[in-house]
């Protein structure tokens, strides 16, 4: 699709006045509603905090326990498919990750954060830029950086033990990929349950050939937060991984019973959070945005939450979808967005006059985020405002269709491959197949395949599936890199095996993924 032709149909979309649920595009899963790797230098380690040179690649395979057969993290073929990206510019990027108080809006709590910021000040740069960004870990703890959505090189995707080794206290490592495809997309510890922390920060991929037609542009970070307020991440982790059958009880503790959404098919989330953020913010605090009436605004949505989905909505307007997870679709209009955690939504909105609650309500868990609009004169919504939208039009994944230019080709799939989502509550024991992640369980699949996953949810809770280094296209063509398996349904992918290296899937619940419903997938050599 040309440029232009793309900008029509969404002046069209949104000149349209006037008026599905989640539905995933898998069958049975449809509820109601020119730089090679040494001149780049990735992957080194830099000096320690005494200015000690600490320079080491790290292995192919740091911890030695992946199989054999497998093309490494920094082999040949990653570098080929890297200098086919034709790298551009070096834009340098530094990240702290460090310790500190952060104001959430009239209450300070302890937290880790990318430089003393709530969110982390966003990265940007255009399509075919390359990010170098030196990691600094100045936490008490070892982490890495992942770099969700990106199609980028395997060994700088910030999984530890399979494409480095985790960065220790006090030393620092440097990311280096071409960033090929614009969108928007954010990045995160790979460590733990670290992301349930303050550790994220958008990552924003322009469009040097930008067909949307807009006035300005505001990114929207929703998160769930319980660090510095009524425990860590790692408590939270410690009981869960107890179970119910482990002295556990409704409500006791961090676990949450009795979060119910019919969206997600019953059971809406684990974790009892004291609060929930719009760019670090309480709602009795809001974060705004200010502007005029009739501005053609671009609003960047990011879920970064750990535990829970958000239905947003801003008041007195429609949203006109244009991009999930950094891919364009052809437009169409909404009142409100459903997103599981590490998906993302770009939409367009033609501003009206006053002030409007943009609100994200915690799905099936009675409380909501708040941020507020202002283009003119009027009330501020309260924290107990609840827009109308939030009840209106919720979109579909059935309901977006790909834009031209992104849609897969047609083409029968090579291989198929049937992954099992396992678990329950009761034991906390969630998995692939029933096997917690193990590094020495990699699915095979070989350069140039077209590959189908059937994920097969067997479990009474909805899951976020994330794939790295690639996006899969669902039944209608739909591109996404994560999308949410309700429970009891299938969702069938297919993506194209072009990107090579050891990639994982997992569930972006945080606490899911640690309790071992993570995998992986490795090209053949």
């Amino acid at each position: 699709m040309r440029p232009v032709d793309r900008r029509t149909l969404l002046r069209a979309a949104l000149a349209t006045a006037g008026a599905g649920l989640l539905a995933s595009c898998g069958e049975d899963n449809t509820p109601a509603g020119s730089m090679d790797h040494q001149s780049m230098g990735h992957g080194s380690m830099g000096h320690d905090s005494m200015g000690h040179d600490t320079a080491a690649t790290p292995t192919p395979h740091p911890t030695g326990r992946l199989p054999k057969g497998f093309v490494g993290p920094d082999g040949p073929q990653v570098r080929a498919a890297e200098a086919a990206r034709k790298p551009g510019r070096i834009r340098d990027f530094r990240l702290t990750a460090t310790t500190g108080q952060i104001d959430l809006g009239g209450k300070t709590v302890s937290t880790w954060t990318y430089g003393g910021r709530l969110p982390g000040k966003p990265i940007r740069v255009t399509a075919g830029e390359v990010v170098r960004a030196r990691l600094s870990n100045q936490l008490p703890a070892d982490t890495t950086v992942h770099w969700h959505g990106l199609s980028l090189r395997n060994d700088a995707d910030g999984v530890p033990g399979v494409t480095q080794k985790n960065v220790p206290t006090g030393k620092e490592f440097t990311y280096e990929f071409t960033a090929a495809n614009p969108g928007t997309y954010w990045f995160h510890p790979h460590t733990g349950p670290q992301l349930d922390r303050g550790l994220y920060a958008p990552l924003i991929v322009d469009d040097p050939n930008e067909p949307l037609d807009y006035d300005d542009e505001w990114i929207v970070v929703l998160d769930d937060w319980l660090d510095g307020v009524t425990g860590t991440p790692e408590r939270v982790l410690a009981e869960l991984r107890r179970g119910m059958g482990g002295g556990m009880s409704g409500d006791s503790g961090y676990m949450m019973m009795g979060a119910t959404s019919p969206v997600l098919g019953g059971d809406a989330g684990d974790v009892r959070y004291p609060h929930f953020l719009v760019n670090g913010r309480l709602p009795s605090a809001p974060a705004s945005y200010r502007g005029k009436p009739g501005v053609r605004l671009r609003i960047r949505f990011v879920n970064a939450s750990g535990d829970t989905a958000f239905r947003v909505a801003l008041g007195g307007h429609r949203m006109t979808v244009t991009h999930t997870d950094g891919y364009a679709v052809n437009p169409v209009q909404t009142d409100a967005l459903l997103l599981g955690m590490g998906e993302r939504y770009d939409v367009l909105v033609t501003l009206g006059s006053g002030v409007f609650p943009l609100a994200g309500v915690a799905e099936g868990k009675k409380a909501s985020a708040l941020a507020v609009v202002r283009t003119g004169a009027g009330s501020a919504p309260t924290t107990r405002t609840r827009p109308r939208e939030l009840d209106g039009h919720l979109v579909s994944y059935r309901e977006l269709k790909p834009a031209d230019d992104v849609r897969l080709a047609n083409r029968a799939p090579d291989r198929t491959e049937t992954l099992k989502l396992t678990g329950s509550m009761m034991k906390y024991d969630w998995a692939f197949d029933g096997k917690p992640y193990d590094l020495s369980h990699v699915t095979p699949v070989r350069a140039g395949e077209r590959v189908r996953l059937n994920f097969v949810n067997t479990t009474t809770m909805w899951h976020p599936i994330h794939l790295h280094g690639h996006t899969f296209a669902l039944g209608n063509g739909l591109r996404k890199d994560t999308a949410i398996v309700l429970p009891r349904k299938t969702l069938t992918v297919d993506f194209d095996a072009d990107n090579p290296g050891i990639w994982m899937v997992h569930c972006h619940n945080v606490y899911h993924a640690e309790a071992g419903m993570m995998t992986l997938l490795g090209y053949r050599t």
